[in-house]
């Protein structure tokens, strides 16, 4: 199995790029918000840590954001990345017959959850688009966003850890045609392994 992982800003359109391989995909953002209204024992811990503010399993997100420091989001981290990291074992070992699965999730290179086998694609975006597209999906907040921000490596330092960039700021039709050609040379190189 080929691990595919799209790393970039918050923003950039790392899901929507991963979603364009059309490979099996683990999307940590999704699955924090499954963790958040189906997991009790997550749920208990962070009502524990926060009573006053966490009320019910489907309100966890908009409490935590009101709440959401430096301090706070270490403390948030420690209880749900523990959840999330068994949930990408389970998604490897599902899909470990499959010849390619792409990883989404936005601390990857933070928290080391990658290989030095995996394919690393960094997604670069303009501030103006990445601005336009938090915008656009609401509930833009500049201080979570600087806090969120805080948490990760410098597009730099992602960069130079990445194998391929694909440029996000057009069209659809130019972020496939990039993939189209990420493809091939996936392909031609693990093939040429065998």
């Amino acid at each position: 199995m080929i691990r595919i992982a799209v790393v970039g800003e918050i923003g950039s359109g790392k899901t929507y790029v991963a979603k364009c391989f059309r490979y099996p995909m683990f999307n940590a953002d999704e699955d924090v918000k499954k963790i958040y209204h189906n997991n009790n024992s997550c749920f208990n811990k962070l009502k524990k840590k926060f009573p006053k503010y966490i009320n019910k399993s489907s309100t966890i997100k908009s409490d935590l954001k009101k709440i959401l420091n430096k301090k706070n989001l270490n403390v948030i981290s420690k209880i749900v990345h523990p959840y999330v990291r068994i949930n990408l074992k389970k998604f490897i070992k599902k899909n470990r017959k499959k010849k390619f699965v792409i990883l989404d999730i936005p601390l990857l290179i933070e928290n080391k959850l990658y290989n030095k086998s995996d394919i690393l694609i960094y997604v670069k975006t303009s501030q103006k688009n990445i601005i336009q597209r938090l915008k656009n999906r609401g509930g833009y907040n500049k201080k979570v966003l600087n806090i969120l921000k805080s948490q990760q490596l410098s597009k730099n330092k992602k960069k130079i850890l990445c194998d391929f960039t694909i440029e996000n700021n057009s069209s659809l039709n130019n972020v496939v045609k990039q993939i189209k050609k990420i493809k091939k040379i996936i392909n031609d190189r693990s093939s040429s392994r065998y």
